[in-house]
């Protein structure tokens, strides 16, 4: 595994990448960064280089000074473009969940060029449903809270207000030192989600026209077991409008993290095929990402 930085307006972003072969970027849910990816790339990287970031202003992404600390999903959305571009010429896979699946909807909407497949899993994109009102409603308690009684109040807010729909986190003192540390990265992160993230993503409504015109590259995707809850519903809105099919994977909305070896084979499965159907990608030499000799050892 190889730990790199990239330059883009307002920040400086820390990604990681393994593996050999057709690219695929990973992008995290809000407050995650690359290391929740950790044991689901280990198995992806037999088949795919795998590149996978730590959002702007989290973990090891650095904002520039005089930053604003808001999140925006077009801005999260042009920093994966350009790091596809640093990558590779030619396009790539992408899966994300949760608040990454959400950029990577909007990715898919603005370069659809760069994009060979999206798995979009469980985009919490509350603003598609019906009774968007109820649930948007429940986001501003949820930062009410945050701002008035603090990160566990709101926290236990959000969780009810999902439905249950995460698996519980381990338990940091049994964890090897590497994962401790992610851990620990994502406890810091949680407050700048909470304040700058969370009401800005689950507002975001899809472009539906420009997701039309390649619907054959988008993947709608939920955990088996998020079905009937809260954070499946927002994905399978939008297959519906746009004549698709929600394809379940192993575990809950977190599922790429707790179910990681499974999650990760069945998206080998489900990639693999279009790798050797597409033709303009016949040869090895353009399967493969471009190499980088820039970046420091992870």
């Amino acid at each position: 595994m190889r730990s790199e930085t990239l330059a883009v307006p307002g920040s400086t972003l820390y990604y990681e990448r393994r593996g050999d072969g057709p690219l695929l970027l990973l992008i995290p849910g809000g407050g995650g960064d690359a290391g929740v990816f950790d044991a689901a790339a280990e198995v992806l990287a037999r088949h795919f280089t795998v590149a996978a970031l730590d959002p702007r202003g989290c973990s090891r992404s650095t904002l520039d000074p005089g930053e604003p600390a808001g999140q925006r999903v077009a801005v999260q959305s042009d920093d994966a473009y350009r790091l596809l571009a640093q990558l590779t010429d030619e396009p790539a896979f992408v899966c994300g969940t949760s608040n990454g699946a959400i950029v990577g909807l909007d990715l898919l909407t603005r370069h659809p060029d760069r994009i060979r497949a999206l798995v979009a899993h469980e985009p919490p994109c509350f603003a598609v449903l019906p009774d968007a009102a109820t649930h948007l409603a429940m986001v501003e308690e949820v930062y009410t809270l945050f701002r008035t009684e603090g990160l566990a109040a709101a926290s236990a807010r959000f969780l009810a207000g999902i439905g249950g729909a995460m698996k519980p986190a381990p338990d940091v003192s049994e964890l090897p030192p590497r994962t401790a540390e992610l851990w620990q990265r994502l406890a810091a992160n949680a407050p700048r989600m909470f304040a700058h993230e969370l009401r800005q993503f689950t507002a975001y409504t899809p472009d539906y026209a420009a997701l039309a015109r390649v619907s054959d590259r988008l993947i709608p995707a939920a955990g088996r077991e998020t079905r009937g809850s809260l954070p499946y519903r927002p994905i399978a809105e939008i297959a519906a409008r746009l004549g698709l099919e929600v394809t379940e994977f192993p575990g809950a909305h977190n599922g790429l993290r707790t179910d990681a070896v499974d999650f990760a084979r069945q998206l080998i499965e489900i990639l693999t095929p279009r790798t050797r159907q597409d033709n303009s990608f016949s040869s090895s030499t353009s399967r493969r990402a471009r190499p980088k000799a820039s970046g420091c050892p992870g």
